[in-house]
């Protein structure tokens, strides 16, 4: 009896906070198909008139298809690029830690707290004509990143028992097959927990296109809802948030 009335009280609780968290998006939602003039009551009230072109006005001038298809351009190839790249040079640092093995690797975890430098990284695409393309917004994403993900890898294939290396060594691996079908089967979760963190971090980031990519028709979503929020904003019209 004791159990079931605290699993009721539980499962109210859980409803509670359930409708708190739910309740401010289905405002949102039922306001986005709203007038201007009934959406500034926020209210659940039901729309008079259904305007679905909310959606339609959002997507054309707000050029979210193309900036969605941007963002995810440079996401996956930039966290391609790294997962692939630190793999391997995670592998080789923690089996080799002497000389400049174990230098590179404090040098480029080193990254994780040094600041980044906007002008001399401008100098530097500029010098290599990246300024304002996409194969040097997915290059600088995929530098900026590789430290923090090689920290992590190193972390985990360090745990791995060399022995394993030894045995495949003895059975005629080279060091590639070692790598490619030994190692790799072994590190698929670190690779996975990199891919999905970096992927995330690349998707969200703000600041990159803002200042390395101005052609709209390059930005992203993070930097197409705001310069169409923006706008909306200067023209003294309502946003609603949940249109993104």
């Amino acid at each position: 009896m004791k159990k079931s009335l605290v699993s009721i009280v539980g499962n109210l609780v859980s409803l509670v906070i359930s409708l708190i968290v739910l309740l401010p998006l289905a405002v949102l939602f039922i306001n986005s198909f709203k007038t201007s003039a009934e959406a500034n009551r926020m209210t659940l009230s039901l729309p008079k008139k259904w305007v679905v072109e909310n959606y339609v006005t959002v997507v054309e001038k707000g050029k979210l298809f193309s900036s969605f298809l941007n963002g995810i351009l440079y996401a996956s190839c930039s966290v391609v690029i790294i997962v692939i790249l630190v793999s391997a040079a995670a592998f080789v640092i923690s089996r080799n830690q002497k000389g400049i093995n174990r230098f590179l690797y404090y040098f480029i975890i080193s990254g994780i707290a040094v600041p980044i430098n906007n002008v001399a990284l401008m100098k530097v695409l500029q010098v290599l004509h990246l300024v304002n393309t996409r194969i040097g917004i997915i290059l600088l994403y995929a530098a900026i990143n590789i430290p923090l993900s090689l920290f992590l890898s190193f972390g985990f294939i360090a745990t791995i028992p060399r022995e394993i290396d030894e045995a495949a060594v003895i059975d005629g691996c080279s060091p590639r097959q070692l790598f490619l079908r030994v190692i790799v089967p072994l590190i698929k979760p670190i690779m996975s927990t990199v891919f999905v963190l970096e992927f995330m971090t690349v998707w969200n980031d703000f600041t990159m296109p803002l200042y390395y990519l101005n052609n709209s028709k390059k930005w992203p979503m993070t930097l197409a809802v705001y310069s169409f929020s923006e706008h909306l904003r200067i023209r003294g019209i309502w946003w609603q948030p949940i249109l993104f």
